[in-house]
Order: C-alpha cells, then structure tokens, then sequence
C-alpha cells in the first residue's frame, strides 16, 4: 500500500520543515512549495491525497488559490493562517476548506487534524485504496476503460493512452509518442502531442477528478503512473 502524499504549501522554511518532519514520522510522503503559483502547477500534474495550504503566500492568496481548486477537485484542504479574524476563517470555510489551523500551532495538532479530515472524507478521499485496477485495456475492442467507465477516445488519444499503458512509470519522447500515432497523427509536429495530452487529461479528470494519471516530465516527456 502506498504511502499518503501530504502537500505543504508554506511559504515560511521553519513551519514547513516541522511539518514535513512530523508527517514522515506518521509513515506519510510530505511535498513543500512556498508559492502559490509553484503549488498549483504541481496539482495540475499530480493530486495529493491532502493539501495543507498557508492563506499569506507572498505571490498570492491561499484563499484564491481554494477557490481555484474547488472548481474541478474535492481534494482535502486544511488551511494555515496567522490571521485572528474571523472573517478569514469563515471564508476560508465557505470557500470548500475542510479544517483550519491558527498560527502559532504544534506539528502535532496538524497531523492529528490531517488524520480527522482523512477520516471524515472517507470514500472521497483519494487514499481510499480499490483492489481493480485503475485502468483496463481491451486490445481486440480497442477499448479502454479507467476507473470502471469506459472512455470516448479519437484514434490519436487511444494510441497515446496506449502506448502509455503498455510500460507505466516509462517516460516517452514527444517524438516517440508521435511515431506511436502512427497513420493516424494529423500532423508530423511534436507540439500537437501537447494537444492531445491535454484532451485526454480533460477525459480521464471528466471520471474522477483526484487523480492525475498522466505525468509532465519537463524536458523529457510524458508517463503513466497510476497511483
């Protein structure tokens, strides 16, 4: 069983770090990043199974960022911030936020909350392990079915999907993609591989939204890597 991925978005070193430390005490896997901006692109490429998230980011809100977020994921929020108004707390809330920690506050206290939410989420909660497979490809029918559903594919997405499917954790070359299309590429330019990528993206996220199959390896390529 896979280690719990635990998302620190904190802009402060020292916060951060006890943070981390007290997550990998727990058995769990703790990412940090200090801006907004970073944050998001990561969550854009691979979700989490929970996301702490400070509300003061020098390059932006955490609140904007929630906002952001809710409208395509229910991932697990818990919110950080050093404000006492209420105000804050109360929108962060509103905003789909699960749980919230006041600054100054004990490591401690944070995982016993990280746990809480986990708890409470339950079954939308994207650590809640399936003994099926993620994804099932029939060959003869050329179809492919992830989560259970079966996908609408055009012949570009199902042969990347399917090269894709065939080495998992491998990263391919834009060019190697392309060469994989075959007769079927409407054009010899790797970028449309960018193209077809994002629309396959937009199709598997259509059936579940906490899980991001298809990983950017920048300056390299594309991989697989089923959580």
């Amino acid at each position: 069983m896979r280690a719990l991925h635990i998302m620190i978005v904190e802009d402060e070193p020292a916060i951060a770090d006890s943070l981390a430390f007290a997550i990998g005490r727990e058995g769990w896997r703790a990412s940090h990043y200090a801006l907004a901006g970073s944050a998001e692109a990561a969550l854009a490429q691979a979700i989490p199974d929970l996301l702490i998230l400070d509300i003061g980011l020098p390059d932006g809100s955490g609140l904007e960022v929630l906002k952001r977020l809710r409208h395509h994921s229910e991932l697990p929020v818990l919110l950080l911030t050093a404000r006492a108004e209420e105000l804050d707390r109360v929108l962060g809330l509103e905003l789909g936020a699960d749980d919230y920690v006041v600054k100054p506050f004990s490591p401690r206290e944070v995982v016993a909350r990280v746990r809480a939410i986990l708890k409470r989420v339950g079954s939308r909660s994207p650590a809640v392990c399936s003994s099926e497979p993620m994804f099932v490809h029939e060959e003869t029918a050329r179809r492919i079915y992830f989560a259970g559903t079966p996908l609408v594919l055009t012949p570009c997405e199902y042969r990347l999907l399917a090269t894709l499917l065939a080495r998992p954790a491998y990263v391919f070359s834009r060019a190697q993609l392309l060469d994989a299309l075959g007769d079927v590429a409407e054009d010899s330019f790797e970028r449309t591989i960018d193209s077809h990528i994002k629309s396959l993206r937009a199709k598997l996220r259509q059936v579940r939204v906490d899980i991001a199959p298809i990983v950017t390896h920048r300056g390299f390529g594309y991989a697989l890597e089923p959580q």
